[in-house]
């Protein structure tokens, strides 16, 4: 990490990076480095709400019975990170506090996790870390947290460190515990440093992370802030959230402080945190295996290198969203498609910028995504070309996110002016090529809002008497490698495998 003219230089992966650092911004830091009040005496409230969810399996050694009955140390959900430096308060009484960094809400994540235990059925614990040396492992400590209110400054081997954590399934949350915009922006920029390839978005209200253990889309600011909703932005690796930056403060309220000496704080109150909190480390229990799972490398057969003849091959537009919500489940369902059907499929999937790449090789290309996207001229000109040598487009909403669903629809209606999408009937051969589908298994989100929960339902354009656009508004793709997606709107895994197999071998074949 170097620093030139004003500027932090990055260089990461061998790109370098340039994250703005001006002076007038350093100049006012320190007046948030002040102490932030001492926990209450009271009891913590706590929450409570509707789905639960099993314990991550963390390693726990049980006791001998020769052995005196002592407890045993809870396993480590989240790492405190240590960062920056100390110093010592004066206050105006003449009292001092020793302060740091790292460390401004000493109880922070202890009493999230205090609040949690009655809620998930099991004890957690929480560790200081170090980044020096870091090679910390997902599964035996799922979460990462840093807690600050002035800019943190991380070199190129920390932020590969986070990067490869992340990556294997790991979550780090950053909270700017009092709302400081040095610290958020700082963890921001760095992010998106770390993460070029994914960037840093706003997580949607109708986000899983929002309704884990209880809904938690209505809050409070105490101060300074006169708005009743959360913000909360992060990195999807996949369709999982890698990393939640908190804009505002969370800390402060899972341990129940006030911010007196911060005249310009921005935090949740002690409920809107505890909800946020709650719902942060059930998401990183419930998705654990679908981090590690999506962290995967895609296989496929040496044959599938090959430049296919007269094979249906998984065609995935490439836009500027989050565009690569399931990395490994394509291949799952063609695997499955080859071996119970007489269909010739690649295992191959192959990733395409329409109006960059010609399109021209393939009859059948796939989209999906997790938030908002837009097709710049060329590619709008480059999809109408390929409906019109009668190719299909199969579009599935990952997560059933509604940003993703506007998104889809607003962009069709620039492709394929006049027309709109339409429910396809139940008696349309799409539910009848493969497997003969009567009935379709959705998951608990999608059961509470759906009129007719177990009727299949897909919508479509027809061109020319086909099918040519099927659209399905609840994640088919999230099934056909058989996890789990705790409160997201979903289609179940064998369903999913009916679904997709039907759709593939359509268009093969019409």
């Amino acid at each position: 990490m170097r620093y030139v003219d004003g500027m932090m230089r990055i260089f990461f992966g061998g790109v370098c990076c340039l994250l703005i650092v001006g002076a007038p911004l350093l100049a006012d830091e320190n007046e948030w480095f002040v102490p932030l009040g001492r926990p209450p005496a009271a009891p913590p409230k706590r929450v409570n709400a509707g789905e639960s969810f099993p314990p991550l399996p963390l390693p726990a050694t049980p006791l001998r019975r020769s052995e005196n009955k002592r407890q045993p140390s809870p396993p480590k959900l989240i790492g405190k990170v240590v960062w920056g430096e100390s110093g010592t308060f004066t206050f105006s009484t003449g009292e001092t506090a020793r302060i740091s960094d790292w460390n401004l809400c000493p109880a922070d994540a202890k009493q999230l996790l205090r609040k949690a235990e009655g809620r998930l059925g099991v004890s957690y614990g929480v560790d200081e870390v170090t980044l020096a040396g870091f090679e910390g492992d997902p599964e035996k400590m799922p979460i990462l947290f840093f807690s600050g209110t002035r800019t943190l400054k991380l070199d190129e081997k920390q932020l590969v460190a986070l990067r490869g954590y992340v990556l294997r399934g790991g979550m780090v949350i950053f909270d700017s515990v009092a709302g400081s915009p040095y610290f958020h922006d700082s963890a921001a920029a760095l992010m998106r440093a770390a993460f070029p390839e994914s960037g840093v978005r706003t997580i949607p209200l109708d986000h899983p992370l929002y309704h884990m253990v209880t809904d938690a889309t209505k809050v409070r600011y105490p101060k300074n802030l006169d708005a009743d909703l959360p913000f909360l932005e992060g990195v999807y690796v996949g369709s999982r959230i890698g990393v939640v930056i908190s804009k505002f403060g969370l800390g402060c309220g899972w341990d129940g402080r006030e911010v007196p000496l911060l005249p310009k704080a921005v935090y949740y109150d002690v409920s809107s945190a505890e909800k946020i909190g709650l719902n942060l480390v059930s998401y990183a229990i419930g998705y654990a295996r679908v981090g590690r799972e999506e962290a995967k490398p895609e296989v496929f057969g040496a044959a599938d290198e090959k430049k296919p003849t007269d094979e249906l091959v998984f065609a995935q537009i490439q836009h500027e969203g989050a565009w690569n919500a399931h990395p490994n489940n394509a291949s799952c369902l063609l695997q499955r498609l080859r071996q119970s059907s007489a269909l010739r499929v690649n295992l191959k999937r192959v990733n395409v910028k329409p109006g960059k790449d010609d399109l021209s090789p393939f009859t059948f290309l796939y989209l999906t995504g997790l938030d908002d996207f837009q097709f710049d001229g060329a590619a709008v000109a480059a999809l109408r070309k390929f409906f019109d040598g009668g190719g299909t487009l199969f579009i599935n909403n990952a997560l059933g996110l509604k940003t993703f669903d506007q998104a889809a629809r607003r962009e069709l209606a620039k492709i394929l002016p006049g027309v709109k999408l339409q429910p396809a009937p139940l008696n349309h051969p799409i539910f009848r090529t493969v497997f003969n589908i009567g009935e379709v298994q959705y998951s608990p989100a999608v059961m509470t809002s759906k009129g007719a929960p177990n009727a299949p339902y897909l919508e479509g354009i027809s061109l020319k008497n086909d099918l040519r656009v099927i659209y399905s508004p609840y994640d088919i793709e999230a099934g056909w490698n058989a996890l789990e997606y705790p409160m997201a709107r979903t289609v179940m895994p064998d369903s999913a495998v009916q679904l997709g197999s039907n759709i593939l071998a359509y268009a093969l074949t019409h």
